[in-house]
């Protein structure tokens, strides 16, 4: 039986210390979404998640899809039309989408904390949600006015769904290979032909239609991704027709069994081109950073119900006695386990780095609304930077570890967490493969050291380096905070010389800069999880209340037991790349 509830304080908390209110309170466009009614809009959704989706999470792992391989047609579980009726009902899925074509117009932020609960809930089915919300966000960038008229009232409204058709057999992460062809008919509509491979929902019962958008090449296309254009093709025509772009099998995967992973074939399906020609990877970028920011906090919200689900096993399990018999039980015959120093090592792990991450999800939230809503166009390109350094963090990091997280709990359980009784094992296949998609963990490590570092010549690093000591000017002013401070400073101190030595070394030699790349991300996103902990820190010493003393307890358990990982991760950049490149192929 699953166990989950949304924590909705913890989301109240965050949003209030990372200043919610204060920094979007005053753009009209966010007027109606002051905190409570921020809050009533996730408590809402929150229903829809315990009531709606939980129920289904086990059912659609084990029973998974139905194929037609004569039609093409993917059907889901029962239960799973009516449980999306119920989130479309709701409004989660143009929670932020633009109120002209009938969203919500709701903060970023608060789409973050929607998709965190919606994915604990049923992580398999919450990807088809997910991906139209991509949509929308690319075709808001990209899209012609009359486009935008025409789909993207379906899309928020979930009468239709989004797919993201980038890769085909012969290319994944290299775009620049991308084979499938666009010509260009009479009426200004274009015929695409060719096969896309790892389509999330690429077809499924659950929607009227559904909107692909395609990778494609033109008749005249440059080689490689610059020769790449974007074009919507819907499951369905205007008249009612049937569009030929079929799925022709399903991928059997580790986990989230109920999402179908489509092979989609491309037999002159009509499509409609987005944006300018050979321009259609920043359609695509639009739609994947979207993903990246989701992705992250898939493992933020499979290690929140992980975590709910260790902690009820402990608190119900008795096995040997405290080490300190001051503690021992005596109207038992054995202590509960969370008496046992390496089980809450095990849980606090999970708790600390996890309501951080969850921290670092919505101040990118927050920083995505200022970009877009600031009236100051340096305050906008400050934000805009920052979401583009924190983003492959957040994706990497997140899902990375979310899933060790995840295992943690499991450990906490013993034999039990193996079993399917307590639900952990699908969680941990689920979560598997949020460090493969949307980009590998690795390439998120390249394009931090290769791209956002040197960007604007180091401009979107400055701007990280700037909100940090304004954080560490204010908590000086603060007693009860030097203890956190002190440590953090020291992480911040490893981060700028491992930062030092991969400018230098890095610049001359790419794949000394490729060798510690993974390391080099990991220890930023440390000490960016370190940052987050001193907002919280700062805010929950002005309260007095039971959830504001706790907080304050698990931000001295991070920088104590967590943050010093940092050590490692810097020696490691600071070993370089000789130990790795030093075999030759044939010694592997």
């Amino acid at each position: 039986m699953a166990r989950y509830s949304v924590p909705l304080k913890d989301m109240r908390f965050v949003l209030e210390a990372l200043g919610y209110e204060d920094k979007l309170g005053s753009f009209d466009a966010f007027e109606m979404y002051d905190l409570d009614t921020a809050m009533q809009v996730l408590e809402a959704m929150a229903a829809v998640a315990e009531d709606k989706l939980l129920p289904l999470n086990r059912k659609g792992d084990v029973e998974g899809l139905k194929f037609n391989p004569e039609t093409g047609d993917v059907t889901l579980p029962d239960g799973f039309a009516e449980a999306y009726k119920s989130l479309c009902e709701v409004g989660m899925i143009g929670l932020s989408a633009p109120e002209e074509f009938g969203g919500g117009g709701a903060p970023q932020a608060l789409n973050v904390l929607a998709s965190e609960m919606m994915t604990a809930a049923n992580k398999g089915f919450s990807m088809c949600p997910g991906l139209s919300v991509g949509l929308m966000h690319a075709l808001e960038a990209h899209a012609t006015q009359e486009q935008k008229e025409k789909y993207l009232t379906k899309l928020i409204t979930g009468e239709w769904t989004g797919t993201m058709c980038l890769t085909e057999p012969q290319c994944g992460t290299d775009l620049g290979l991308i084979s499938t062809k666009a010509e260009p008919l009479d009426d200004g509509s274009y015929k695409l032909t060719g096969t896309k491979i790892w389509i999330t929902f690429g077809d499924h019962n659950l929607a009227d239609n559904i909107l692909h958008l395609v990778l494609a090449r033109l008749p005249d296309a440059p080689e490689g991704i610059r020769g790449i254009s974007a074009f919507i093709v819907p499951k369905f025509m205007d008249d009612g027709s049937r569009n030929p772009v079929f799925c022709t099998g399903l991928e059997e995967k580790m986990g989230i069994h109920v999402s179908p992973t489509c092979v989609m074939s491309l037999d002159g399906a009509i499509g409609y081109m987005v944006g300018d020609p050979n321009k259609g990877m920043r359609s695509m970028f639009t739609m994947m950073n979207m993903a990246r920011l989701s992705v992250g906090m898939e493992g933020v919200a499979l290690g929140e119900i992980a975590y709910q689900t260790a902690l009820d096993f402990c608190k119900e399990r008795r096995q040997g006695r405290s080490l300190d018999k001051s503690k021992n039980d005596t109207s038992a015959s054995a202590d509960n386990i969370l008496v046992h120093p390496d089980v809450r090592r095990l849980l606090l792990n999970i708790k600390a780095t996890n309501e951080a991450l969850r921290g670092l999800g919505v101040w990118i939230g927050i920083e995505q609304d200022i970009s877009l809503q600031h009236p100051d166009e340096a305050k906008r390109q400050e934000s805009d930077d920052l979401v583009a350094l924190l983003t492959p963090l957040i994706k990497s990091y997140g899902s990375e570890r979310g899933f060790q997280n995840i295992s943690d709990a499991m450990q906490a359980c013993g034999g039990a967490g193996y079993t399917v009784d307590w639900d952990i094992e699908q969680y941990l296949r689920d979560e598997r493969i949020a460090m493969i998609y949307e980009g590998t963990n690795h390439i998120q490590a390249l394009d931090l050291v290769g791209r956002k570092l040197p960007m604007k010549g180091g401009r979107l690093l400055m701007t990280f380096q700037q909100r940090v000591q304004a954080c560490l000017d204010e908590c000086a002013e603060i007693e009860e905070l030097a203890p956190l401070v002190a440590p953090f400073q020291k992480a911040v101190g490893r981060l700028m010389q491992a930062t030092q030595t991969v400018a230098s070394q890095g610049m001359q030699d790419p794949e000394f800069a490729a060798s510690v790349a993974s390391n080099y991300l990991n220890l930023f996103s440390l000490v960016t999880l370190g940052f987050i902990w001193l907002e919280m820190a700062k805010h929950a010493v002005t309260k007095d209340d039971a959830l504001s003393a706790t907080k304050l307890k698990t931000a001295h358990y991070f920088m104590q037991m967590v943050l010093p990982e940092t050590g490692l991760y810097a020696k490691l950049v600071g070993v370089g790349k000789d130990p790795t490149m030093a075999f030759d192929v044939e010694e592997f």
